[in-house]
């Protein structure tokens, strides 16, 4: 073989040997990309779902493995996390449902003590004043032990079969002296067919209290009460409206939060106690439904509780 020929075969050698190492390398590369891609995807499906799995990772490379059981030490001290904060909630819950308990007792021998103080006396304005700021202070008490059960799971709610039309009725009837007084406008419409839903008749008496006291209380400018009952396929509907001064979109999303309370919302707080609301809010999820808000600031605010139908 001549020179020129055994340069041209060394040449094509080389070459091929660049090929071969770039082609392992791009393989390598690209290998490894795949790989990274797999663990994004599964770490983003852990963290959405929030579930309890672990990245498992299938290589011979010894950085990927290292990279795995690193960010599976980390999902680990996650549900550490996740599982600590979950028990000290449970905690706290049933503490605040033992403290609301306990409170109870005295307050209620106080309130006792006024009520006998008040009929021994002649002039006992000051006695009155005293004896409605302490029912206020049960009802808030009330409210809030009620909230801390529902929370802490130790409410027991048995869903069973529940006439709305006549709990709708009930409720509008026990709100008839104040909106009398008030010189509301009321408007009803409840079909003369009895609509029926799956519930528990003191949770949906709770909801519907708590909702069209809010209205009453917070929409008193419009001097206005609407209540419609209604019905498809699969679920039952309460509307409750009043034309008060209505509540911002931005703000709408707060109104089921604990203790909310904002400036320059309805008569500058969305809730007297900030409980009521979210009690009713967490009844209806205990039911199986929902409870919704659509406002619109000065003309009117309707809070929509969402049930499933009773169906034989």
């Amino acid at each position: 073989m001549s020179g020129g020929g055994i340069t041209f075969f060394m040449a094509c050698a080389i070459v091929l040997l660049l090929f071969t190492v770039l082609y392992q390398r791009f393989v390598y590369a690209r290998g490894i990309q795949t790989k990274l891609k797999e663990i994004s995807r599964k770490l983003s499906d852990i963290l959405e779902n929030d579930s309890n799995e672990q990245i498992m990772v299938f290589t011979d490379n010894k950085a990927l493995m290292e990279l795995g059981g690193q960010i599976n030490r980390l999902l680990l001290e996650r549900q550490k996390i996740k599982s600590d904060f979950i028990r000290q909630e449970i905690s706290s819950k049933k503490m605040l449902s033992n403290i609301s308990h306990d409170i109870k007792t005295p307050l209620t021998v106080i309130l006792g003590h006024l009520e006998i103080m008040r009929l021994n006396q002649e002039d006992s304005r000051e006695i009155r004043k005293v004896e409605a700021k302490a029912e206020q202070v049960m009802e808030l008490i009330n409210q809030f032990f009620t909230l801390a059960k529902l929370e802490a799971g130790d409410t027991n709610i048995e869903i069973s079969k529940v006439n709305i039309s006549e709990l709708c009725r009930e409720n509008i009837l026990g709100f008839y002296d104040i909106l009398q007084g008030e010189e509301f406008t009321v408007e009803i419409a409840i079909p003369e067919t009895d609509i029926f839903a799956q519930g528990e008749k003191g949770a949906v008496d709770r909801i519907l209290s708590n909702l069209i006291s809010n209205a009453v209380r917070y929409g008193s400018e419009g001097k206005y009460l609407g209540l419609t009952l209604r019905e498809d396929k699969a679920h039952v509907y309460i509307d409750i409206t009043d034309k008060g001064k209505g509540i911002e979109k931005e703000f709408a999303h707060h109104v089921f939060e604990r203790l909310y309370t904002m400036e320059d919302s309805r008569n500058r707080r969305i809730q007297g106690n900030g409980l009521g609301l979210t009690i009713a809010k967490n009844l209806a999820g205990q039911l199986g439904g929902n409870i919704c808000l659509d406002s619109e600031p000065g003309i009117k605010t309707t809070f929509t509780v969402k049930l499933n139908k009773f169906i034989m």
